[in-house]
């Protein structure tokens, strides 16, 4: 069954109900023409699934921009509760209300607001445009005045912010978003269930009661392991590194062991009582359904509600 097309709960009201923890999955923007149509394809896959709401990362120049735009048209008009993103690299303020205005236009209500990587990744020293914004808490003001109604979400960093080295400011820093207008929080992909229970202590030990969802990826090949370190210094647990070490040219069993991790990961955050799921699909549905299968094999209690 697909989500209903005329439904006007929120992402927000939807944590604010008991019951079943949430899913989402995550796309990355389309950089073809190619590419717009096999993420539609890969969205409408995920569609029996019942995702609570699906989302697509930001493009911010041009014709990234537009195959976004049209990516999520696609997603409204599948029924699916959309969540575009923004971000305040590279755009000037006009051009992030103008960025507003298009999604709200495109019957896009849910925006996640990110301060976003320069372009040579997330170690590079962050550098905002003069006429732009400094940080993921000023647009998230800037989204919540130029659509009152928009449910707004941010990203959040078990691992810790790359720039930061600072958990505790981490932690400040999302209670301040939560304060300007974040209604819930996406973190980061990790691996270590600790790194993540600590995040949300932090933040409750400050009075935030801000939602905060587990971003999940499983590792289905063995090169992920450094870039994973590389871009964003997410930490991969030792064991599980040598685990897949071992197999390191058996890419099936790479796929395998890496897929078992993030379903023993997943089924902890669950138990601890994170409020959902949310898979980062790299545009690809099917370790996505997989890893969903097995996690809702494991723990039927909390998705039969």
């Amino acid at each position: 069954m697909q989500p209903s097309k005329t439904s006007t709960a929120t992402i927000a009201d939807l944590l604010a109900r008991p019951g079943r923890p949430l899913r989402s999955f995550e796309f990355m923007p389309p950089r073809s023409e190619e590419d717009v149509y096999r993420l539609w394809q890969a969205t409408d896959s995920l569609v029996p699934l019942e995702p609570d709401f699906i989302s697509v990362t930001y493009g911010a120049n041009g014709s990234n921009r537009d195959r976004t735009l049209r990516c999520t048209r696609h997603m409204v008009a599948s029924g699916l509760r959309t969540v575009g993103h923004l971000t305040c690299v590279s755009q000037s303020v006009a051009e992030l209300e103008q960025a507003v205005c298009d999604y709200r236009d495109a019957g896009v209500d849910h925006i996640l607001a990110i301060r976003g990587d320069m372009p040579g990744g997330a170690t590079e020293p962050w550098l905002a445009r003069p006429d732009g914004l400094a940080n993921a808490t000023e647009l998230v003001r800037l989204v919540k005045r130029v659509n009152p109604q928009a449910c707004v979400g941010v990203g959040a960093f078990p691992d810790g912010h790359p720039a930061s080295g600072d958990l505790d400011l981490d932690a400040r820093i999302l209670a301040d978003k939560a304060r300007a207008g974040a209604s819930f929080a996406i973190t980061q992909l990790f691996f270590i269930p600790e790194h993540y229970t600590r995040l949300v202590a932090r933040v409750r030990a400050l009075g935030c009661d801000i939602p905060i969802i587990p971003g999940i990826m499983p590792i289905t090949s063995y090169g992920q392991i450094r870039r994973f370190g590389d871009l964003s210094g997410t930490d991969v647990p030792a064991d599980l590194v040598a685990r897949l070490t071992r197999v390191a040219d058996d890419r099936a069993a790479v796929r395998e062991i890496g897929l078992e991790a993030a379903a023993q990961l997943c089924c902890r955050l669950l138990d601890e009582g994170a409020p959902g799921l949310h898979y980062y699909t790299l545009n690809r549905s099917r370790a996505t359904t997989e890893l969903h299968s097995m996690v809702r094999d494991r723990r039927p209690q909390l998705w039969d509600r």
